[in-house]
C-alpha cells in the first residue's frame, strides 16, 4: 500500500436515483404488510374474545340443563309414586 491511499470502505457521492426509489417502494411496502399484519391481529383478537364468550355462555347452559334433567327426574319419580297409589 503506497502512502496517501485510503484502503477500507468508502461511499460515493453519486447515487443512482433508482437505487432512492427502490429504497422507498420497499420502505413503503413494508410498512403496508405490517399494517396489514396489525390489522389481522386486530381482528383475531376480537374474534378470540368473542368465542371465550361462547365457551363460557354454553358452560353455563350446560349446568342449567343438568339442573333441568335432574328437576325432572324428581318431578318424575314424584308423579310416579302418586299414580302408584
Amino acid at each position: 500500500m503506497k502512502l496517501g491511499e485510503q484502503s477500507g470502505w468508502r461511499i460515493d457521492r453519486h447515487v443512482p436515483v433508482a437505487l432512492v426509489l427502490t429504497i422507498i417502494l420497499q420502505t413503503g411496502a413494508a410498512l403496508m404488510w405490517s399494517g396489514a399484519a396489525a390489522e389481522r391481529l386486530s381482528a383475531l383478537e376480537l374474534r378470540s374474545a368473542r368465542t371465550d364468550e361462547v365457551v363460557e355462555r354454553t358452560a353455563r347452559l350446560e349446568e342449567q340443563t343438568k339442573a333441568m334433567r335432574a328437576s325432572l327426574t324428581r318431578i318424575e319419580e314424584k308423579l310416579d309414586r302418586a299414580i302408584a297409589r
